[in-house]
């Protein structure tokens, strides 16, 4: 969840494609929600026919809250293309809680969006009825997030693979959806809620001189204050980013009782690292040696830049 852009990025998310908003609900990224979750078995799985799973690292011995996630699992828009992810969404068990499709079946016109420029999110071209796996798949090479980071944030935040519903979808990553106030009507629906929640990582990633960062920092463990925090060592950006999209680690008592907590728990970066090792292994992961260069592994979220063009043969002389 993360509170709404202001100035330019305003200006630029009121072209975005806006849903007719019904009665507010108070956001649910907070409460656990990975006990529905079924991992991916490459499809073969009818989403009517729940698929067995696999045991997730115990909590309390494997969750780092200073590494959630490598730069290179959080990063890599070429993880998954738009087939692999449309496969994935076919093999989820998906039970809508409304008359709504699920995500595999969903689809959505969606507008063109222009470049921001730098290393900023690229221009996405809009389509009349795109697919939900076509407009996860274009978001995420635009913005240079991966794929699965949003599908990860779609359960986290909404349920939205599992338990689809109206009102998930129109908060589907929970992006203009603060703690302490109404999500902001302007960024519902979902096309516009996983373009700027990407558009946000990667604001994060090129701006990121912000409250969490790389290095020690005070996190709370819930949004009331008188829960307290610790200081957790961020070692990457894209922990950084998680932070800076929902700011709260897990407690001792939530890392004790991942289903249930207590009342000072949040779930939101706990659950991001278990929906992860549930669908897509361990996320800590990098795909490379550590003796390639960083921009090989996106440390820091930006890959390597092209290399010099090998040089060609001149034309032979004509006799």
């Amino acid at each position: 969840m993360t509170p709404p852009k202001t100035n330019a990025g305003i200006a630029r998310t009121a072209r975005l494609v806006a849903v007719a908003a019904v009665a507010l609900l108070g956001l649910a990224a907070c409460a656990p929600d990975t006990a529905a979750v079924e991992p991916w078995d490459g499809g073969a799985a009818s989403r009517a026919t729940p698929t067995p799973e696999y045991d997730i690292p115990d909590a309390t011995t494997g969750f780092d809250p200073g590494y959630i996630v490598s730069d290179d699992a959080f990063y890599d828009s070429s993880s998954m293309s738009v087939g692999e992810i449309q496969t994935f969404l076919d093999g989820i068990d998906c039970r809508p809680q409304d008359d709504v499709p699920c995500l595999a079946d969903y689809r959505q016109t969606t507008t063109s969006q222009p470049a921001v420029g730098g290393a900023h999110c690229a221009a996405y071209d809009g389509e009349y009825r795109e697919r939900a796996s076509s407009i996860i798949a274009k978001v995420a090479t635009a913005c240079g997030i991966s794929p699965r980071t949003l599908l990860v944030l779609l359960q986290k935040e909404q349920s939205l693979l599992t338990r689809p519903s109206a009102d998930g979808y129109l908060r589907a990553t929970g992006y203009g959806c603060p703690d302490t106030a109404d999500c902001d009507q302007e960024y519902f629906g979902f096309f516009n809620q996983v373009y700027n929640a990407a558009w946000q990582f990667r604001q994060y990633t090129e701006q990121p001189k912000r409250q969490y960062r790389i290095g020690k920092v005070q996190v709370a463990f819930n949004p009331d204050s008188a829960c307290g925090g610790t200081k957790v060592g961020i070692r990457n950006q894209a922990t950084a980013n998680l932070y800076n999209y929902t700011p709260y680690q897990p407690s001792e008592a939530t890392l004790a009782d991942p289903e249930t907590g207590d009342d000072c728990s949040a779930f939101g970066n706990l659950n991001f690292w278990r929906l992860w090792h549930r669908w897509f292994g361990d996320p800590e992961a990098e795909r490379y040696p550590g003796f390639l260069p960083e921009c090989s592994r996106l440390v820091g979220g930006h890959a390597c830049p092209p290399g010099p063009a090998l040089p060609t043969r001149p034309p032979a002389p004509v006799e």
